[in-house]
Order: C-alpha cells, then structure tokens, then sequence
C-alpha cells in the first residue's frame, strides 16, 4: 500500500480539512519532511505512507536543526491557525480551540487557551489543585514568559502544536512529522511537548536546535509553562489521573515566574 487513511464517521466538521491546511502549512518552507496529503473529505484524511526505522541520535540532532528552521519560517499572529477552526486532541476525541490571531503571545496563551481550558477541567480540578493551576495561569498572564528565561519577546512561530514523541515518524530519510496542531506560537511550546512524555534522543533533538538558535542558560526551567496547556487537555481528555502531573508543573511555573522577577 502506498497510502494511510485516516477515517472517523462522527468527526467534528473541519477535523480534518483543519488537519490537511496544517500539515501544508507546515510544509511550506521545506526544511522539515511533513508527511504528504493526497486527499481529504468530512471524514477522511489519505496520507503518503512512511516507513518507520528506529530512532538514531544523528537523525534526532539533524531534526532538532531542521525545527528551529520550521520555527523561524513565522506565523502571521500568535494562535493564527491555517484553516478556520483548530482542534487539539486524538482522532476519537478531539475538542476545538479558539484560533484568533494576536500580536501577544501572552493573551493568546492565557486568554485563548489556558484559561478556557482549566474551565473545562474544573470537574477533575478542584480546592487547592485548583487554586495552585489559576495562580499559574495568572503568573503566566505577567508576561514573564513571553520571551525565553524573562528576556525579550518571541515573533509567532511556525509550530506543529502537538509535537510529543508519537508524532514523530523515524524513517529512513530522518524525523518525518504528522498528527499537527499546527498554529501561530512560542516556538518552545513544541520544544516542551517533546521534553514532556519523553522523547528518543532528546538532548540530541535539543543540541542540534541550538546549534541554529543557541539559549540562554537554564531556559529548559521555562518549558513548564508551555507545556501545561497539554497537561490540562490530558485532564479534560482523559480525567483526574493527570491532575498531580499538571499540579506539580503548575508549582514548577509559579516558582519559576518569582525567579524570573527577582
């Protein structure tokens, strides 16, 4: 077989049309293998087919240099989405996301997604669980992590949006992407949804990446606060089992955000 389709009778309208403008845009610049669209309809996605290979660090630090080239190709706003709807979220569950183009990464984040989403979360996230992940989400709301490690402000990124370690194909011609979220953000929440779960090579990855884009020292004790949109989409996805992981970043982000006014 020379394709993969992707099919769901009941999926919500644009699931898909939102998923194929992703991955062209994500295509566009070429300087990341995006798997390649063949069709789609209201209910179907048709992919190229890829072949898998076991991870390697050569090809882990060459994707890491080829993502900072994705990072840089932009994004007209911040939360811009390719396609009129966004959605977050597996093939048998997604939930949609509010794609309005801002200037301010931070009013995205918190206004567009994290707020939103720890309101949903609500039923699983309750008394002091709950009161910790609202002061992080107002230590966020600052701006202390606007730019990287307090300093500046990050241009929208060209980001896949949902970049943890399933979504990345190893093949034989190195890292091939799918499965995106893709949208208009701060370049590290892909970095971060790759340090969450864990991710083959993972310091390779991050090696090649600032053999294009160097960081500042300590700039990984930021990746919480750009990773605790996916927790909170784990709790509302899949319920209370995620609520002390998300509890913990939140801590991690308060103190964090103290450091970085200090």
């Amino acid at each position: 077989m020379t394709d993969f389709l992707k099919l769901r009778k009941s999926a919500p309208d644009g699931f898909f049309a939102a998923e194929a403008a992703g991955l062209r845009w994500l295509a566009e610049p070429g300087v990341v293998p995006i798997v390649d669209v063949i069709d789609h309809g209201v209910d179907f996605l048709r992919l190229g087919r890829l072949d898998e290979v076991g991870p390697s660090a050569e090809a882990a630090a060459s994707f890491g240099r080829k993502l900072a080239r994705l990072h840089d190709a932009g994004a007209p706003g911040f939360g811009w989405s390719p396609a009129p709807q966004s959605f977050f979220g597996p093939l048998d569950n997604p939930f949609e996301v509010r794609a309005e183009s801002v200037d301010d990464f931070t009013d995205y984040w918190v206004e567009q997604r994290l707020r939103p989403l720890a309101a949903a979360a609500a039923g699983d996230l309750m008394g002091e669980d709950e009161a910790t992940v609202a002061s992080a989400i107002d230590s966020i709301s600052t701006g202390a992590f606007s730019g990287i490690c307090g300093d500046g402000e990050e241009s929208p990124a060209r980001v896949h949006g949902d970049l943890w370690a399933g979504n990345l194909m190893w093949t034989p011609t190195g890292v091939t992407l799918i499965d995106p979220a893709a949208h208009g953000g701060h370049r590290l929440e892909d970095l971060a949804l790759l340090d969450l779960f864990g991710t083959p090579f993972l310091e390779e990855i991050f090696s090649g990446y600032e053999q294009i884009h160097p960081m500042p020292a300590g700039w990984q004790e930021d990746l919480p606060a750009h990773s605790v949109f996916a927790l909170l989409a784990h709790i509302r996805l899949f319920g209370h089992g995620f609520v002390g992981q998300t509890v913990r970043a939140a801590r991690s982000i308060i103190a964090r955000a103290e450091q970085l006014d200090r």
